[in-house]
């Protein structure tokens, strides 16, 4: 037994510290920068688009699936967004959902937004919902304890199946 001071090892966590810094680079918001760039969907993971929303991975997920819902526009309030962008926002968070039931089999989901970056938002000025999918069973200590994510498959292989499910 060791002393009670023991590490767990996270190393992507250190990857989406770096991000942080440089997200605030000349290059400005990602997500505006994954919406200017389609031609990039397979290596930015934008799984689907519709006229004014699109749907990305989560490159730092909390569990397989963490999905972000964001309208393509910067803007970081509801009430800054026209009815449609409101509509798609709510229609592909729909679609995905159902595309997540069938990909990873989720029994249930986070849905929400951040707002403000007191509420947690680490991008507040782009209004972006997050889906998270949830499975009995699946909360336990890790997280608490260890700041740690247990992620059972590749971003990459779900891109794929998720790409696949919703047929773009």
């Amino acid at each position: 037994m060791g002393d009670g001071n023991a590490n767990l090892w996270a190393p992507w966590r250190m990857e989406y510290i770096r991000t942080l810094a440089e997200e605030h680079k000349d290059d400005g918001c990602f997500l505006c920068r994954y919406w200017q760039q389609p031609d990039r969907d397979r290596e930015s993971r934008v799984i689907t688009r519709s006229e004014s929303c699109y749907v990305v991975m989560n490159r730092f997920p909390y569990s397989n699936g963490h999905l972000l819902i964001a309208c393509g526009r910067h803007c970081g309030r509801f009430d800054e967004l026209t009815d449609d962008e409101h509509r798609q926002m709510t229609s592909l968070t729909r679609k995905m959902i159902l595309a997540l039931e069938e990909t990873v089999h989720a029994q249930g989901f986070n849905v929400g937004t951040n707002l403000g970056r007191c509420a947690g938002a680490g991008l507040p000025d782009h209004l972006h919902t997050h889906i998270v999918p949830r499975w009995s069973g699946d909360t336990n200590y890790m997280s608490v304890v260890g700041d740690v994510r247990v992620i059972n498959d590749s971003l990459d292989a779900l891109y794929e199946q998720l790409r696949g499910q919703v047929g773009d």
